[in-house]
């Protein structure tokens, strides 16, 4: 532990309700997990453990909810607020997708919107609208988002004749070029040491 995470021993710090959030997280001291969750609780200032759960509860998630998320996939913890509301913001407003998908399939919070998570979901409402007959709604627009590039072009663009796998592909790679608004201006400033 001491070597994943180097400034343990100087931040650690546990207090009652430090102790009670490992708790509620229902890990037992032989999971797997149980050792990256204690490290970040321990290092994490209380106020941004506030600030992170409390973000998670706007978007309607219960504590009980957000908890078994931090257990199963610890470094929730370590995402910023902004990261966390734009995923989840995409999410249900583009992909339509329920709030309760996000626990099982934390991916979904990682992936980045502009490179990952836009592009593919824009793909597919593209190749809907062009009434192709291999579509990637539904389940199946979970599992792509989580395939490396290489392999989603070659199952979902490069399969189709040339002309429509080109202007796929143009599509494609001109909504991976498309930034936010604002992206080139922003300033950036950490709160804290090291989240």
């Amino acid at each position: 532990m001491l070597l994943l995470r180097p400034t343990v021993i100087s931040r650690t710090s546990f207090d009652a309700e430090k102790l009670e959030y490992l708790s509620k997280t229902g890990l037992t001291k032989d999971s797997k997990m149980y050792k990256y969750v204690v490290t970040l609780i321990g290092i994490s200032r209380i106020e941004t453990i506030w600030d992170k759960l409390a973000n998670f509860a706007r978007f309607g998630f219960s504590e009980d909810e957000i908890f078994g998320l931090v257990g199963r996939s610890p470094n929730v913890l370590t995402l910023s607020t902004d990261k966390v509301q734009r995923n989840m913001t995409f999410i249900f407003g583009t992909m339509k997708l329920d709030p309760k998908m996000v626990l099982k399939q934390p991916y979904l919070l990682y992936a980045n919107v502009d490179t990952v998570l836009k592009p593919r979901v824009l793909l597919a409402l593209k190749m809907q609208d062009m009434d192709l007959k291999l579509q990637m709604m539904g389940p199946m627009m979970v599992r792509l988002l989580r395939m490396p590039e290489q392999r989603f072009l070659r199952l979902f663009i490069k399969c189709h004749q040339e002309d429509v796998a080109n202007e796929l592909m143009e599509f494609y790679k001109r909504t991976k070029e498309v930034k936010r608004l604002g992206e080139s201006s922003k300033k950036y400033s950490k709160r804290g040491f090291p989240f």
